[in-house]
């Protein structure tokens, strides 16, 4: 069966306005490649990317999000060293930072299928497999994206991966966070994706030890290469 190819890049730390910029340059490129070719103008096609990355400490505020979910001032961030975004793409507020891995996904979706609730419901699987691995059950919370433990059980619920996505002419940007070795102590300022109540946690917080990120990394990259039937381009790593 025919795979898709991928460039995947590990961006390593970089600041999370470096990462947007980065993006948005990625799906422009996407973009006016196929408004060129839906013209008949001759254009070069455009590769799907898969980026994987760590952000220094930062709080971002999906377009429908609210202000109100942030519990702390902008003084206060500053004071901490927390850089604050608004950002393009959907949900509420959400942190990222060190041990944290983050994937942003650059692809053209009417390559795979036109449908971003099931795009949606696929990076929740590479997360839900990635976390079998390490013998911890994944699930889904109906009504809410993102990956979570026990969310059926009242009290008991916690989210381990948040998930957020822009798309423009089919074409993807942003992603999803998965907590690996993340301090929790962050979402404590905010009330995360706007849903009070619920708990965040982490690989670390479930498993009791410290994970290795680049092995998380490595076992997200193969189940995305599963789920999505695509093929890594490791030639391209940064």
């Amino acid at each position: 069966m025919y795979k898709q190819e991928v460039i995947f890049k590990d961006l390593g730390h970089i600041p999370y306005k470096q990462a947007w910029d980065y993006q948005e340059q990625l799906l422009q490129q996407a973009v006016q490649s196929k408004i060129q070719q839906a013209k008949g103008m001759e254009t070069i096609l455009q590769p799907h990317h898969l980026l994987l990355c760590e952000h220094p400490p930062v709080y971002t505020l999906g377009k429908s999000g609210h202000l109100e979910n942030i519990l702390i001032s902008e003084a206060d961030m500053a004071a901490q060293g927390i850089e604050f975004f608004k950002t393009n793409r959907g949900g509420d507020i959400t942190f990222h930072g060190p041990e944290q891995v983050v994937g942003y996904p650059i692809l053209d979706l009417e390559k795979f299928y036109t449908d971003i609730g099931r795009y949606l419901r696929e990076l929740e699987e590479v997360i839900i497999l990635t976390m079998g691995e390490y013998g911890l059950k994944g699930e889904r919370s109906s009504g809410e994206t993102g990956v979570w433990i026990d969310p059926g059980v009242k009290g008991s619920e916690r989210k381990i991966c948040a998930m957020g996505v822009r798309c423009s002419r089919w074409v993807t940007m942003h992603g999803f966070a998965l907590n690996v070795n993340t301090n929790l102590g962050y979402f404590d300022n905010i009330i995360p994706c706007g849903i009070a109540n619920k708990r965040v946690t982490s690989l670390q917080q479930e498993l009791g030890c410290n994970v290795d990120i680049v092995e998380v990394k490595e076992k997200i990259c193969r189940n995305f290469e599963q789920v999505f039937n695509t093929r890594l381009l490791y030639g391209y790593m940064t």
